[in-house]
């Protein structure tokens, strides 16, 4: 009988059903299938499954679950395997991708696709998955609604604008889309009046947002969206971190001397929080003179004056990580000593807020 020092099971899921993979790692490190079955994407099925996994991992193995993250579909099962007292991590499908293509796997279906997941999950060492916390999870569907309907707003708006100018106006046609504007608006009001009431009944989370409300530019609507969408940056260990995860980091593509591509940002990221962003960095830039120095500088030096603007953004999104986790307001005069000052070369930065933002950027980290 073949021993296994370590098992996982891969789960490809779609809306309907779960196409599953176990897999072991052998004590010479080969990766060999175990079983392989398919279940309905429900509670039924995930029983069903429990009892089948059980009857193939070996005594003193607690294996890992690992699964794609596809839109809504994987939650349910996340949840059960939380409840059910096992460890599971939730992939992004690029990494399982590009992964998939080392192992030279010719074959494209759901058998191959599962095993391909337990076989990544048996090669790394992952995060594990934790249920978000109840009121983030709350605020984060509100504000994604509240999202929605400010979109549908916006194109009714322009809509009405076009059909307002053009050569044939249709009343009947103007008197829908002004009811939609109305009611988009209706709707928008209710859940600001929701996401109030949510926050003002936890004078915990109440008083960090306020805290995080004293960086101009950022109001109350921005700092729910930011950490509804980071679940209040529960899984998140430093900066570099969740920059990335917001779609703010930096890619280059570079190999000798023939290829030179522009660095550029990833977007691959959440781009609900770059969403969020984009106002609060304009009104950044009026209204507050550091923010509007380090975006002069950026655009004398680049002519490009979207590419200042994200790097507002980005600055803004790393302040309310920092503030949110020293639980403080903002100090626009904040400053390290002067030793400190000259051993980390922050002697060049006159500006007032961009030392606040360096010191703690490298203070949290």
């Amino acid at each position: 009988m073949t021993s296994f020092i370590k098992q996982c099971v891969g789960v490809d899921c779609a809306m309907e059903e779960l196409v599953v993979t176990v897999a072991g790692l052998t004590e010479s490190l080969f990766v060999q299938e175990i079983g392989f079955t398919k279940v309905a994407n429900n509670k039924t099925g995930f029983l069903k499954l429990f009892s089948w996994i059980k009857s193939l991992t070996s005594k003193g193995i607690k294996p890992v679950f690992v699964i794609e993250a596809t839109g809504v579909y994987h939650e349910s099962f996340a949840h059960f395997v939380v409840d059910y007292g096992y460890d599971i991590s939730v992939v992004l499908p690029s990494k399982i991708k590009h992964f998939r293509k080392s192992l030279d796997i010719k074959t494209d279906n759901d058998k191959t696709a599962s095993f391909g997941i337990a076989h990544f999950g048996l090669s790394r060492k992952l995060d594990l998955w934790k249920k978000p916390d109840p009121t983030f999870k709350a605020l984060r569907s509100l504000i994604r609604e509240r999202n929605q309907l400010l979109e549908e707003s916006t194109s009714a708006n322009n809509q009405l604008h076009a059909v307002n100018h053009s050569d044939e106006q249709n009343p009947r046609v103007i008197a829908r889309l002004q009811a939609r504007i109305t009611f988009c608006k209706k709707q928008i009001s209710e859940i600001e009046k929701d996401l109030i009431t949510a926050i003002s009944d936890n004078q915990s989370l109440k008083s960090r947002l306020e805290n995080l409300c004293t960086i101009k530019g950022v109001g109350l609507l921005t700092t729910i969206a930011i950490i509804a969408e980071t679940d209040g940056f529960a899984l998140i260990r430093n900066k570099r971190q969740l920059v990335s995860y917001a779609g703010f980091d930096v890619v280059e593509k570079q190999s000798g001397i023939s290829v030179r591509g522009k660095a550029r940002m990833s977007k691959r990221g959440n781009k609900n929080i770059r969403k969020a962003l984009y106002f609060p960095s304009m009104s950044a830039v009026r209204h507050d003179p550091g923010m509007k120095n380090d975006f002069a500088r950026i655009v004398s030096r680049s002519g490009i004056k979207m590419k200042a603007l994200v790097a507002i953004q980005r600055k803004l999104l790393v302040l309310i990580y920092t503030l949110w986790k020293k639980n403080e307001p903002f100090d626009p005069h904040y400053n390290k000593n002067e030793d400190f000052e000259n051993k980390s070369g922050w002697s060049s930065l006159t500006n007032p807020t961009e030392l606040a933002v360096a010191a703690l950027e490298d203070k949290n980290n």
